[in-house]
């Protein structure tokens, strides 16, 4: 895991105060670490072109074009005059090695994003957004100084926001850049140190950033077990119910030793898999509970108050966030919920905490998720998107890894699958969302089909490889 921030000016103080590091020395270090990534990804005497902004982004830019300077063929390009200290400083330096500058965007190999960093809000100029624009159009393998030019601190984008390949990000990872809306522009991201390493640089943070290899599996490491070691999840089988047998499915490979579907159904009439139990009750060794996945209207309250009379593990998702019994079911301990967008903002509104649209929740996700957690700390909320976010009471994960893959129908009953399959097992609520969301990642991006291509039992048969 990665720790993520809300700012790092306050960090860089720390370091000028504590660590006796000037903010010249810091620049020197962030234009040293580009300087190094240009240097061992391209070749000698490439084209590169740096746009450069009046603040201390644009400095950063005018330090590298000094350091990559006769190595390769480098220009300057000044959208806005050095206004800053320190950009007047840098402009000094790069003046006396005649590092040469251009007044409009050429053809190049590598085009560097110095205009804008984190402290940038509103909107930029016609002229701005022109350049940006143009920027954007360009052939060249494109880098941000920082995070691109037009992502704002919180998150959102400019009208016009540079499209990165990769963003080279100074002393620690900004959470700005893990807002749904910025996936499209920051590209890969990687940080670059400041002259001390990170974990000095770093404070404690409630945030943190998933890694692939944080992925914990349910291996099974005793010998000397049964089924009934592995545990037992029971699914509600509602109107639709292949969203269920998903999930079912799902569970049983992920490691659950029993899966029982619980509906009222005829079995013969569901067609189900030979691998799965139907049952009309919850069986009485069940370790954990799945619903919501197309439950629909097939369970009357009274029937929804039976299923859950238990202090069993929850994982809840789709339909029953539209239910009355959400109210009981958010105080109790060791649930999952999993909502995507318009779920959540429906399940803010019917406790309410907020009465807001979709769009507003996308621009605001990390806030609205913490007052969530806040005020239902003993649950695990689980909120889709492009990035996933985790959260538990003061505690809240970004998973960075999904795609566009996903976005099919089926793909979240496969997660709540999983998830139960955890929950079953004996992993916390926490533990059991986190390794979940890392694992549905992870078989998306292990699936070797056409990215519009993937289905819900590519993602199943996925399981065994991972």
């Amino acid at each position: 895991m990665q720790k993520l921030f809300d700012e790092v000016s306050s960090l860089d103080t720390r370091c000028y105060s504590k660590f006796h590091l000037s903010e010249d020395l810091l620049m020197e270090h962030a234009a040293q670490g580009m300087a190094s990534f240009i240097k061992g990804n391209f070749s000698n005497n490439e084209k590169v072109i740096i746009v450069v902004g009046s603040g201390n982004n644009g400095a950063d830019g005018i330090a590298l074009a000094r350091l990559l300077h006769k190595t390769f063929e480098v220009y300057l390009y000044f959208v806005k005059k050095p206004r800053s200290q320190m950009a007047l400083l840098q402009e000094k330096r790069a003046s006396a090695l005649n590092i040469p500058s251009i007044d409009e965007l050429q053809e190049c190999d590598i085009l560097v994003d110095a205009i804008v960093g984190t402290g940038f809000q509103g909107e930029f100029s016609p002229e701005l957004n022109a350049v940006l624009q143009t920027l954007n159009a360009a052939k060249a393998y494109k880098i941000a100084c920082d995070v691109p030019s037009g992502l704002k601190q919180n998150g959102q984008c400019a009208q016009t926001t540079f499209e990165a390949d990769i963003s080279l990000t100074m002393g620690a990872l900004k959470k700005s850049m893990f807002l749904d809306e910025a996936k499209d522009f920051v590209g890969k991201i990687e940080v670059i140190e400041l002259g001390i390493a990170r974990e000095i640089y770093e404070v404690p943070t409630n945030w943190q950033l998933l890694d692939l290899n944080d992925l914990a599996l349910p291996l099974r490491k005793k010998k000397n077990a049964h089924k009934g070691s592995f545990g037992h999840l029971g699914i509600a089988c509602g109107e639709k119910s292949g969203a269920a047998i998903m999930s079912a499915l799902t569970a049983l490979k992920f490691g659950a030793g029993l899966v029982t579907l619980v509906g009222f159904e005829n079995e013969q009439t569901l067609a189900l898999p030979y691998t799965l139990m139907y049952a009309h009750k919850l069986p009485k060794n069940t370790t954990a509970i799945a619903c919501g996945m197309g439950l629909g209207l097939e369970f009357s309250d009274t029937e929804l108050e039976t299923l859950f009379d238990n202090t069993l593990p929850l994982v809840l998702d789709a339909d029953i966030f539209y239910m009355p019994i959400i109210h009981t079911l958010l105080k109790r301990s060791n649930i999952v919920l999993t909502p995507h967008p318009k779920e959540f903002v429906l399940l803010l509104n019917a406790v309410n905490l907020a009465n807001i649209t979709v769009k507003e929740l996308q621009e605001n996700r990390f806030k609205y998720v913490e007052l969530f957690c806040q005020t239902y700390p003993n649950a695990v909320l689980l909120l889709k998107g492009a990035n996933v976010i985790i959260g538990e009471d003061k505690k809240f994960y970004i998973n960075p890894h999904g795609s566009s893959k996903l976005a099919k129908g089926g793909s979240g009953d496969v997660l709540s699958g999983l998830i139960g399959a955890l929950l079953a097992q004996g992993y916390s609520a926490l533990n059991a969302a986190l390794h979940a969301s890392l694992a549905h990642t992870k078989l998306a991006q292990i699936y070797t089909g056409t990215d519009f291509s993937l289905t819900p039992r590519d993602l199943i048969e996925g399981i065994g490889k991972l």
